[in-house]
C-alpha cells in the first residue's frame, strides 16, 4: 500500500519551477567543487521527528495526520517502515537514522524488547537490499523510559547502568548487520540537577568506562563504523556532561578516548550552549574530530531545543564552510534532526519541510564553496595576521621569542597601531556571494 499516494518522485526543477513538490536548488547529480551534491551533503532523514513524532507538546495532545497510526503494536511498528522506505525513496534521500525505540516497541521486559527488535530490523534489512538508502547512523535511547530518570551510564543505580550497557551492545550489534556507517551516543540525561546529591567524579568515571566497554564490543564484533557523540549543555538535564564540542573533548581527552570518537554536532544544540552553529563545527574542525551534523535550527525568541527545519541561508552557508574547510563529513552526513512545526501536520508537509531544508543546505553549499575558490575569508584572515608572517611576530610562531626579547622590542614601540577588521565589509561579501548564488542560475 502507499502511504504518500499522491506525492511522486521528488526531482530537481530549477529555481523557476514553481510545483512545491520539486527541488529548486537541489540537484543531487550537479558537481561542486569536486563531488556531486549528493556526495557532498549525504542527506538522512530522522525517524524519530518524521515517523514517530505526534504532535504533542506540553500543552496539547498529538495532532499529526499520519496514515499508518491507525495501527498499534507491532503493526505500527512495521507500517512505519513501509511508509518509511515509501519517503526515502520519493524524496531520493541517501541515509536514514534511527534510536531503537523509535523502530519497535519495548517489551515487557529487555528479553522481548529485543525480540521486537530483531523483527524490525528483518524488515529492514529486507527493505534495504533493493533500496539506495542507506544506514548512516543508529543509537540507543536511554532517556525516554523512567528507569532513566537518574540518568544511564551515569546513573547512581547500577541496574541501569547494565541495562543500558545492553540496549547498547544490541545497537552496536544491529549497526553492524545493517551496515551503519556511525554509531551516536546522545547523553540525554547523562548530567545532573543539583551538586548537593551528585558524585561528579564516579558519575563521569563511569561514563567513560561505559565508553571503553563499547569500544572493546565493537572491536569484538568487527563493527567498522564511526563513534560519534553529540554535545548538548542542556534539556532534559539542568547540565548535561556533554555540554558542547570543548567540554566533551575536555573529557575524551582526559579518559584517553579521544582516537575512538567524533563528534555529531546540531544546530540547535550549539546555540542553546550559547555558541554558533560554524562556532561548534570550526572547533570540532580544528582538532579533526568534525563527523557527522544533525541539520536543525532553533528559535532566537524562544530558549529551547525548537528542532526546526533549516531555512537560514547564512547558517547553512557557514555551516558548509566549515565541512568543506574539512575535506568533507567523511562516514557522516547531514541528518534532519528537525520536525515539522504543529500547525504543519498534513502527511505532505514532511516533503516540504525536507524540501526546504535540503534546498537551503545546497545553496549554502554553492555559496561555501564560491568563497573557498575564490579565496574570500582566507584573504581577510590572512591580511587580519600578517604581523605573524615576518619579524618579530614570525619569531613568536618559530619559537625565538621569550619575554626578554619581547620586552627589549615593546621597549622600543613609540606606539601601537591596530587596522580595522572591516567586519561589516566581510558581512556585506557574504550577503553578495549568497545572492549571487541565488540569482545566477
Amino acid at each position: 500500500m502507499s502511504y504518500f499516494e499522491n506525492v511522486t518522485k521528488i526531482t530537481y526543477e530549477g529555481p523557476k519551477s514553481t510545483n512545491p513538490l520539486s527541488f529548486k536548488f537541489y540537484n543531487p547529480e550537479e558537481v561542486v567543487g569536486n563531488k556531486t551534491m549528493e556526495e557532498h551533503l549525504r542527506f538522512a532523514v530522522a525517524y524519530w521527528h518524521t515517523f514517530t513524532m505526534d504532535g504533542s507538546d506540553p500543552f496539547g495532545a498529538g495532532n499529526m495526520i499520519r496514515p499508518w497510526d491507525r495501527f498499534s503494536g507491532m503493526d505500527l511498528a512495521k507500517a512505519r517502515v513501509e511508509a518509511a522506505f515509501e519517503f526515502f525513496e520519493k524524496l531520493n534521500v541517501p541515509f536514514f537514522c534511527f534510536h531503537d525505540v523509535d523502530i519497535a516497541p519495548e517489551g515487557d521486559n529487555l528479553r522481548e524488547t529485543f525480540k521486537n527488535l530483531d523483527t524490525i530490523v528483518d524488515m529492514i534489512e529486507d527493505y534495504m537490499k533493493t533500496s539506495k538508502t542507506k544506514l548512516l547512523w543508529n543509537t540507543a535511547n536511554m532517556f525516554t523510559h523512567p528507569r532513566f530518570v537518574h540518568g544511564a551510564a551515569t546513573s547512581s543505580n547500577a541496574d541501569v547502568f547494565a541495562y543500558s550497557a545492553a540496549k547498547v551492545k544490541k545497537g552496536l550489534e544491529i549497526a553492524k548487520r545493517l551496515g551503519a556507517q556511525n554509531y551516536v551516543f546522545w547523553g540525554g540525561r547523562e548530567g545532573y540537577e543539583s551538586l548537593l546529591n551528585t558524585d561528579l567524579k564516579l558519575e563521569w568515571d563511569n561514563l567513560a568506562r561505559f565508553y571503553r566497554m563499547a569500544i572493546d564490543y565493537a572491536q569484538e564484533i568487527g563493527f567498522d563504523g564511526q563513534f560519534l557523540i553529540e554535545p548538548k549543555p542542556k534539556e532534559p538535564t539542568k547540565h548535561q556532561y556533554d555540554f558542547d564540542v570543548a567540554t566533551a573533548l575536555s573529557f575524551l581527552k582526559t579518559y584517553d578516548l579521544d582516537p575512538y570518537f567524533k563528534f555529531n554536532i546540531e544546530a540547535n544544540h550549539a546555540t542553546l550552549a550559547g555558541h554558533t552553529f560554524e562556532h561548534e563545527l570550526r572547533v570540532a574542525r580544528i582538532h579533526g574530530k568534525l563527523g557527522s551534523v544533525d541539520a536543525n535550527q532553533g528559535d532566537p525568541l524562544l530558549g529551547w531545543d525548537t528542532d526546526e527545519f533549516p531555512t537560514d541561508l547564512y547558517a547553512t552557508t557557514l555551516a558548509m564552510y566549515e565541512i568543506l574547510k574539512n575535506d568533507g563529513l567523511g562516514k557522516g552526513g547531514l541528518n534532519f534532526d528537525a520536525k515539522v512545526r504543529r500547525t504543519s501536520f498534513e502527511p505532505i508537509d514532511l516533503f516540504y519541510a525536507h524540501i526546504a531544508g535540503m534546498d537551503s543546505f545546497a545553496i549554502g553549499l554553492k555559496t561555501a564553496q564560491k568563497l573557498l575558490d575564490d579565496k574570500v575569508l582566507d584573504q581577510f584572515i590572512e591580511k587580519r595576521y600578517e604581523s605573524y608572517t615576518h619579524g618579530i611576530g614570525l619569531d613568536i610562531i618559530n619559537g625565538d621569542a621569550d619575554f626578554k626579547k619581547l620586552e627589549a622590542y615593546a621597549l622600543q614601540l613609540t606606539e601601537v597601531t591596530n587596522p580595522s577588521n572591516h567586519l561589516e565589509l566581510i558581512k556585506s561579501t557574504i550577503n553578495q556571494y549568497l545572492l549571487n548564488i541565488v540569482h545566477d542560475r
